[in-house]
């Protein structure tokens, strides 16, 4: 009994111990999407990462010998609202995180049902994704469509021999005649980049709390922005208080950039311009208004209310377009704010009209009582003072 004791409890053992570092079937973990996708044409990668975001995919090799990689780009597909087909785009950014020099592979499907894949640098924001020549070599470039996916396969020298890279992901609209049309500048099209070691098989996304700050410090910066330059700016001119609209107005400013320092990937030229502009103008109607006015009386009086006029409704009109274009920016949600923008400014344009009406009613009315009483007045005794006012005894 002892001895059958003795051999269970080492069968037992042996058991163990060969079971030892493979999990229990019950506590295997569910294999992520990328791990068991299966290629055609016998094609297989060792190493795979689910992006996460964008229903993203990426496959690869790593070659330390050659300094190659062989990589291939799932995307899963979907169409818009407009029910327009997809282009889709991985890249490696060599000098920043930013979308301004990726070196982009980019497929579409043709409305024929064939695909086209190339290479494509992108030097601006304006891009539509031209064919071109990379940075860095890449070969053997080709696509696929598998049901709703689309992949991108090539073989990439990686750039500067490092296994780190800056890369990103990115989908958007197929307009007729096979533009590809902007992507969307909010939710994950805006967060798709990160860091890629090939090595380690390590990525790194964006963070999801640099995300939300800057979506706070972006609604901060529209509300400044709007109260100062877009609301008080005007009501500034009605009501003679510049510097109120001008303190908040610098405070704005400096969201907007911030915002900029850390939007490396998106920017806005138009807005970034006349809001720097904006800046200047009202600076120099400050200093100008409050410390270089001439008296009444001084020859070049006429010349400095030209110039403070100019400025002043100049910053005015450009306060309210770069308002325009900010709100723009935001959202299709926001439209609200549009509106609600568009209102104050229709009640207030209205609420300057009938207060300029009534200032140069008052000011005529002024003038010519003043005119009757310089060219009717006469003195006590009957005759006219040598100036042609009352004279008082």
């Amino acid at each position: 009994m002892a001895k059958l004791s003795l051999s269970s409890f080492l069968l037992l053992f042996v058991f163990c111990t060969s079971c030892m570092g493979r999990p229990l079937p019950s506590s295997l973990p569910s294999p992520l999407p990328c791990t068991n996708h299966k290629f055609p044409d016998g094609k297989s990668f060792v190493a795979c990462k689910d992006l996460t975001l964008l229903n993203s995919f990426l496959h690869w090799n790593y070659y330390p010998s050659s300094g190659t990689v062989d990589i291939a780009f799932r995307k899963i597909v979907e169409t818009n609202s407009n029910n327009n087909p997809r282009w889709v785009a991985w890249a490696i950014n060599p000098t920043s995180t930013g979308m301004v020099g990726s070196q982009a592979l980019v497929a579409f499907k043709n409305p024929d049902g064939t695909l086209s894949s190339y290479s494509s640098p992108i030097t601006s924001y304006n891009t539509v994704l031209q064919k071109g020549n990379l940075s860095f070599p890449v070969y053997d470039i080709s696509a696929l469509s598998d049901g709703n996916e689309i992949v991108i396969f090539a073989t990439i020298k990686l750039p500067n021999n490092s296994t780190v890279v800056n890369h990103l992901w990115q989908q958007g609209p197929l307009l007729p005649g096979n533009v590809l049309g902007m992507h969307e500048l909010s939710g994950d099209n805006v967060e798709s980049f990160g860091t890629l070691d090939f090595f380690s098989g390590k990525i790194e996304t964006s963070k999801g709390g640099v995300t939300k700050k800057k979506a706070t410090v972006k609604n901060v910066h529209g509300f400044l922005n709007a109260i100062s330059w877009g609301i008080l700016m005007p009501t500034g001119a009605i009501l003679a208080r510049h510097c109120l609209a001008y303190v908040i107005g610098v405070a704005g400013w400096g969201t907007g950039l911030w915002l900029g320092r850390k939007s490396s990937g998106v920017e806005y030229k138009g807005h970034e311009c006349i809001g720097c502009t904006l800046f200047a103008l009202a600076t120099i109607q400050v200093v100008v208004g409050r410390f270089c006015r001439p008296n009444k009386q001084h020859i070049r009086r006429i010349y400095w209310e030209l110039f403070h006029y100019a400025v002043g409704y100049g910053t005015i009109i450009l306060g309210i377009i770069n308002i325009y274009k900010g709100l723009n920016i935001l959202e299709p949600g926001k439209s609200v704010w549009r509106i609600a923008y568009t209102v104050i400014i229709i009640a207030l344009g209205c609420i300057a009209a009938v207060l300029e009406a009534i200032t140069w009613i008052l000011v005529w009315m002024r003038n010519k009582a003043r005119v009757e009483v310089e060219a009717g007045c006469v003195a006590q005794d009957g005759t006219s003072s040598p100036t042609g006012r009352v004279a008082i005894p």
